[in-house]
């Protein structure tokens, strides 16, 4: 178990002036970043270098434009076309951000409030309803409990790292302002990274987690993460209509680029020294690192964090869940900023 650090520890403010080194200097920095020690000062690193040119040679304008093209549909389509679950089904509705194409209802079911409240909404948008047969509407649905209702959706749409961050700057600002407990309506954006995280029912849980603590923003690995899938988006009961989620082609990277723009990168690890309730930066414009299920943190991923923080644990398992880790941190940050 980490020992804990002494109350007061903050990392130093990083410099600004950093970013003026030159790009030649900045790349040759970003290649011999595997020399770089796994121990190192969990201080923020310089940013790094510029972006690199293709390794493949000269192209011709066609080619050009095909990986154009294919690159921009990958980027625009995280998934979330498929919903599943009552919740899911009515937050996807109220919150009426995308457009939904029909709805599946198993015919025959018992009645409840919420399923009146799908029915009501989807009749005023004049989306329509299908009512389908168990076994028709087995072979629609994805999930394992898509508790009798399936929705076809337009798919979820990635905003970019610049505009989660001024989405999350304007919907707290906003928040502190109606807030009553709140005393300082001063924008301090809140955003949730994950590294890796593969599973979806973590992934799920994790959004849900974050969307109730008030986290603004979710970013996620194009690579190394599964799209917003049926699974996803039933375990996360309807969180996904409600974060902003950007995509980042390497989460290192993106950590650079929240550095530029004065966020403060904190990532949550089991072998840190710093407990998260003596964590000094709960007020700053803050996102929240999360590691993968078996690995946690990648190297890269460690180093470009301004502080590393754990939570202590009492018992004979050594860790915990992603999502329950996820969700301990982000109430430990709501309560932090709040009481």
């Amino acid at each position: 178990m980490a020992k804990g650090r002494e109350r007061g520890t903050t990392p130093v403010r990083r410099n600004s002036s950093n970013t003026a080194k030159s790009s030649k200097a900045k790349s040759s920095n970003a290649r011999n970043s595997t020399t770089r020690s796994s121990t190192a000062n969990p201080t923020k690193r310089k940013p790094g270098g510029s972006k690199p040119h293709s390794a493949h040679g000269r192209a011709t304008h066609g080619n050009r434009a095909t990986h154009s093209n294919r690159a921009k549909r990958q980027a625009g389509n995280i998934g979330g076309d498929q919903v599943e679950g009552r919740q899911s089904v009515r937050e996807l509705l109220l919150a009426g951000k995308r457009e939904v194409r029909e709805i599946f209802l198993v015919a025959g079911q018992d009645t409840a409030p919420i399923l009146n409240d799908i029915i009501d909404l989807a009749d005023e948008a004049k989306i329509p309803i299908r009512q389908v047969s168990r076994s028709r509407f087995e072979t629609i649905s994805r999930t394992e409990a898509p508790q009798g209702v399936v929705a076809l959706a337009a798919p979820l749409r990635p905003v970019s790292l610049e505009d989660l961050v001024a989405g999350s700057k304007k919907t707290t600002a906003n928040s502190a302002i109606a807030n009553s407990s709140s005393t300082n309506s001063e924008a301090k954006p809140f955003i949730v990274v994950v590294d890796s995280v593969v599973d979806p029912h973590n992934l799920g849980a994790l959004m849900r987690s974050a969307e109730s603590a008030g986290v603004t923003g979710f970013v996620f690995s194009r690579h190394r993460s599964p799209k917003i899938s049926p699974t996803v988006t039933k375990v996360a009961a309807g969180a996904v209509e409600h974060l902003s989620i950007a995509q980042a082609n390497g989460i290192a990277g993106a950590l650079r680029d929240f550095t530029k723009m004065g966020i403060w990168n904190v990532g949550l690890d089991s072998a840190a020294d710093t407990p998260i309730w003596k964590m000094n930066l709960a007020d700053e414009p803050l996102a929240l690192v999360l590691g993968s299920e078996g690995k946690g943190l990648s190297r890269l991923v460690r180093e470009s964090c301004d502080l590393l923080v754990t939570i202590p644990l009492s018992g004979v398992i050594a860790s915990l869940n992603v999502s329950a880790a996820g969700a301990i941190a982000c109430f430990e940050v709501k309560r932090q900023r709040e009481y």
